[in-house]
């Protein structure tokens, strides 16, 4: 029942009328009765329990625990105060329970919660205006900080709050025993600032837990109890005094009075720390996102997904690969780990640490090139079409794709090219120009909206990044690329990731592995989604698991290659910013990423010396004891023999067959025995019927194998300049030190290939505009029409020709010996003085 001041008024009113002196000394008695009554029944009715203020207690801080009920973080959650956990008294120092009795409360054993003696003493100097010591005992002030009516305000307390302390703090005396109210006393009162409680005040101002507390320290926290707020020359004036009571041999308490001691240094030294980070442990960056949803406010430990081992595995695995990447430019990384049948998030580490300069940085959820990450999706999309098979040949050479804003010109990371290659190769080897292609086959419109149903936040439309979008044009989260790994693991059916444990017993909790039926619904309540062709998205994860299909690149011994079956793939990002790399095993998905939070380049840092390291630990940490099968191919899928055709001429292996002859995995319908760009082999075991059916079922193979049997030229195509490019003469250099580089390849041709062909033809068609015929026609007032004319010049011959550009608008033409017309590009060269039709004036032959 709260406790009003209601009576005081009426009963001072009566007192200062003219009543006889008899009188009033009855009605004072009667007054002061009244209200010892009313405090003890209002202390009696008000006073909770020892155990009811202990639950009720509330940290400043939140603790992450792990799956496993591990503690993996500490966070501040309460920014209006910094209060520790309850701290028992038994883990209290002995040292600050002896100087916090001598300093507050010299009785506090021998009394039952008011101390007399010292009421008495204090109303003595009252009286006679001379300064004494309080009369608050530890009792009284603790019945102060449970019961907010008997707090001091600003102007002192009143009569009532005065006389409804004593009589709580005897009640308290009653009910509590001495140990309780001094464990009570050391959790709630506050210390300075924001500082309340014992344990907040021995982690901010000493950097140690309360049980630590030297004598020193304990009764510069005793004197802070007095005066929170006052000056370091004071407290350490008042921690001198319980000093050398406390401990008078201590070499802190000699000459501490004087001006300048050695314990007025520390004094003002402690005062200014503050050594409490609001954030410890191995998970802040989840710790803050998970802490933060509605479900975790105002508790003081909050159970997660995480797996303790794995976290701190992956923190220590990710900071000791970078600190070996020490002087490549290299500081900062991120690492996801998701149980692919439930969802949960296993392990989230956002940053570097220590080593990063920008390590608040959520790395996970930060927004970054993914590189070639994207290119399993797309090459499953252009599968489930049936545009593609594992088997189709793509031409791996110098693409040059006219696009609105000019030419987009892939390049592979190696800067070479391998010719004519599998979709296998292709994907396993991570060749940049056969992805394009096949984005060209998808379209940019397409595989946006494939990406955009397995959870990638892309923020632009498909047209905005055009076919740059197959080497990873656009920016996606670590966590959500990750997720969508998870779904090629789960046979192409996505859910979103799983922040809170399944409940126990339920087969979604077990993390057996495995794949959950269609109808399954995930932990937090979401029926997964069929994102992908289950059988494409089994296609390429066999092609990612491939380590000889990946071998021209990685080669066979690369981190790749896990002792277990494993589907990963690498990816970099322009100018070497970001590195990823990104795989799932049969139970878990990993996804890892290397780079620069504030976005500067690496240096030489590779898929496989970048983020793959960290992925193929991570990986062995999971499966130390765990086996990792392959899956099981899903209904409607095919495996069949497939052998490929020769190299055409020119290339490497000139003779031999494209790839090796395997056994292949196909969607039914679009498989077939044999792949060559030129000719199918006359034996090879091929069935017509089964190319027939592969062609009817819609399975286009982008620039792959013919079905006829007859054998066909390679084309000749122009491999330098572009079509569309454009050349500027510098008046500065010789013309004859500006010659531009015509070559001429077989297609297919890798470019680093020698391939000569002495019977070609190089042409340099250019118009002529010449003036009227009539030269009076203009003067005379006519319109005089102008002449438009082809000036056609050979410029050289053979596949290689050096050409000494000319002002203007040119078109280059490849011709063979019989003047056929192989191929042709337009290019224009500026520069001053330019001429309409150059050297053609001079020594040129008028096309007919």
């Amino acid at each position: 029942m709260p406790m009003t001041d209601a009576p005081v008024p009426a009963i001072s009113g009566l007192l200062r009328a003219g009543a006889p002196e008899p009188g009033r000394r009855l009605l004072r008695r009667a007054a002061i009765a009244a209200l010892l009554g009313l405090g003890l029944s209002t202390a009696s009715h008000a006073l909770p329990s020892f155990d009811e203020v202990r639950r009720e207690h509330r940290s400043s801080e939140t603790v992450l625990l792990s799956r496993e009920g591990e503690v993996l973080q500490r966070l501040r959650t309460d920014s209006t105060v910094r209060r520790g956990p309850w701290t028992a008294l038994g883990d209290v120092s002995p040292a600050l329970r002896t100087a916090l009795v001598l300093s507050e409360d010299k009785r506090f054993y021998e009394h039952s919660g008011v101390d007399w003696t010292a009421v008495t003493s204090a109303a003595w100097g009252n009286l006679w205006n001379t300064r004494t010591r309080g009369a608050s005992t530890i009792t009284m002030q603790l019945a102060g900080l449970l019961d907010g009516d008997w707090r001091q305000g600003p102007g002192g307390r009143t009569v009532v709050q005065k006389v409804g302390q004593a009589v709580a703090a005897q009640v308290l005396d009653r009910r509590w025993r001495k140990d309780q109210i001094l464990e009570a006393y050391l959790n709630l009162v506050p210390f300075r600032g924001e500082i309340v409680g014992i344990d907040a005040l021995a982690q901010t101002l000493f950097g140690k837990a309360p049980h630590g507390l030297d004598a020193r320290e304990a009764a510069l926290a005793a004197a802070l109890v007095r005066a929170p707020n006052a000056s370091p020359e004071r407290v350490a004036q008042r921690a001198c005094g319980v000093l050398q009571v406390m401990a008078p041999d201590d070499v802190a308490a000699r000459n501490c009075q004087d001006g300048g001691s050695a314990l007025q240094l520390y004094t003002a030294s402690v005062l200014q720390r503050r050594q409490w980070a609001p954030s410890e442990g191995v998970a802040p960056h989840f710790a803050r996102r998970w802490l933060a949803l509605p479900q975790n406010k105002n508790r003081e430990q909050v159970r997660s997904t995480l797996s303790a081992p794995l976290q701190r595995f992956a923190v220590a695995s990710l900071q000791q690969h970078l600190r070996e990447l020490q002087g490549r430019n290299v500081e900062d990384g991120a690492a996801v780990v998701l149980d692919n049948a439930t969802g949960e998030i296993l392990a989230w580490v956002g940053s570097s640490g220590t080593l990063s300069q920008a390590s608040e940085v959520d790395g996970v959820t930060a927004m970054r090139q993914p590189g070639s990450t994207l290119k399993p999706f797309l090459y499953a999309q252009a599968i489930a079409e049936k545009r593609l098979t594992a088997a189709s040949l793509i031409e791996d050479s110098p693409a040059h794709i006219p696009t609105q804003n000019g030419l987009y010109i892939p390049q592979n990371y190696d800067r070479r090219f391998k010719g004519w290659v599998s979709a296998r190769t292709a994907l396993a080897s991570s060749l940049n120009v056969p992805a394009v292609r096949t984005l060209v086959m998808v379209t940019p419109d397409a595989f946006f909206e494939q990406l955009k149903r397995l959870g990638l936040p892309l923020r632009e439309s498909g047209g905005y990044y055009g076919f740059s979008l197959a080497l990873g044009s656009s920016e996606v989260p670590l966590l959500q690329l990750t997720n969508a790994y998870r779904a090629l693991g789960n046979g192409g059916l996505y859910r979103p990731v799983s922040w809170t444990l399944a409940p126990t017993g339920s087969r979604m909790s077990r993390m057996a592995g495995g794949k959950p039926n269609d109808g399954e619904q995930t932990a937090g309540g979401e029926a997964p989604v069929q994102a992908l062709d289950a059988r494409a998205a089994y296609i390429v994860g066999n092609i990612l698991s491939d380590n000889m299909a990946r071998a021209p690149t990685f080669g066979t011994d690369s981190v790749l290659a896990t002792r277990f079956w494993t589907a990963v793939k690498t990816g970099t990002s322009k100018d070497m910013r970001d590195n990823w790399a990104l795989g799932w095993s049969e139970r878990y998905t990993v996804g890892v990423w290397v780079g620069n939070a504030r976005g500067d380049a690496m240096h030489s840092v590779s898929g496989t010396s970048g983020a793959a390291p960290v992925w193929a630990e991570i990986m062995g940490f999971l499966h130390r004891s765990t086996p990792s099968r392959a899956p099981q191919p899903p209904a409607g899928l095919v495996q069949q023999q497939v052998q490929f055709g020769a190299a055409g001429p020119g290339a490497a292996g000139q003779g031999l067959p494209l790839e090796s002859a395997r056994s292949e995995w196909f969607i039914a319908g679009t498989q077939q025995a044999v792949f060559a760009m030129d000719h199918v082999a006359s034996d090879a075991g091929s069935d017509r019927n089964s190319s027939r059916n592969h062609a009817r079922n819609g399975a286009g193979l982008a620039q792959a194998a013919t079905q006829n049997r007859s054998v066909q030229p390679v084309p000749v195509r122009i491999s330098r300049p572009a079509n569309g490019t454009i050349l500027a003469l510098d008046p500065d250099i010789p013309p004859d030190r500006q010659r531009v580089q015509l070559i001429a390849r077989q297609a297919g041709m890798a470019a680093e290939q020698d391939w000569r062909d002495g019977r070609l033809r190089w042409r340099m068609v250019t118009q002529r505009i010449a003036a009227p015929v009539q030269p009076g026609a203009a003067a005379a007032g006519g319109a005089g029409t102008s002449r438009v004319s082809e000036v056609t010049r050979e410029i050289g011959r053979g596949s290689q020709v050096g050409w000494l550009p000319w002002p203007g608008r040119h078109r280059i033409e490849l011709v063979d010996a019989a003047g056929t017309v192989l191929d042709s590009v337009q290019v224009e060269v500026r520069g001053a003085g330019a001429l309409v039709a150059g050297p053609e004036e001079i020594r040129g032959t008028r096309r007919r």
